[in-house]
């Protein structure tokens, strides 16, 4: 039997910077630094975004969302992902079943923010917060992410 059970794994990653918010998750952690992008850089969702379109076999936000268009400046990627949502069942696929996803932070520490994330894309997405699990970990001090220079997060997910 074949059903139209869909996998996909999306990952991003920004420099941190001066001067802007740190915005992950859609929620706003209180930092000195923020992430640097076209959008409001938000890596968690960015990773999950993609996920979600490569499962349903979409293009990617790059493409979806392209850098050159300027009414993408600074946009809430809370709002991006309402569209990826539709994108989805535009193309067919009624449910997301689960959305697993880590984000790799030296500083600051994402745990207290954690079940807001979540909150907020089961909100997004209309889907129960339980099947959504969000981690964080760090990188031990190695590369970009351990120089605390940026942030990355990845993430799978199952929709149908």
């Amino acid at each position: 039997m074949i059903t139209n059970l869909r996998i996909g794994q999306g990952f991003d990653i920004h420099r941190l910077v001066k001067g802007r918010d740190l915005i992950i998750g859609g929620v706003k952690i209180p930092y000195e630094k923020g992430l640097d992008g076209h959008s409001d850089a938000d890596v968690l969702l960015h990773a999950i975004m993609d996920a979600l379109l490569g499962a349903a076999g979409l293009p990617d936000i790059g493409q979806q969302f392209p850098p050159s268009d300027i009414q993408y400046k600074n946009i809430d990627s809370s709002l991006l992902l309402k569209k990826v949502k539709q994108l989805l069942y535009d193309a067919g696929f009624k449910e997301i079943i689960n959305i697993d996803a880590t984000i790799l932070a030296e500083q600051p520490m994402m745990n207290l923010f954690i079940p807001k994330m979540e909150d907020k894309i089961g909100t997004i997405l209309n889907i129960h917060k339980e099947r959504i699990n969000i981690k964080a970990t760090t990188t031990e001090k190695l590369g970009f992410v351990g120089r605390e220079e940026g942030i990355a997060a990845m993430s799978v997910c199952l929709i149908a």
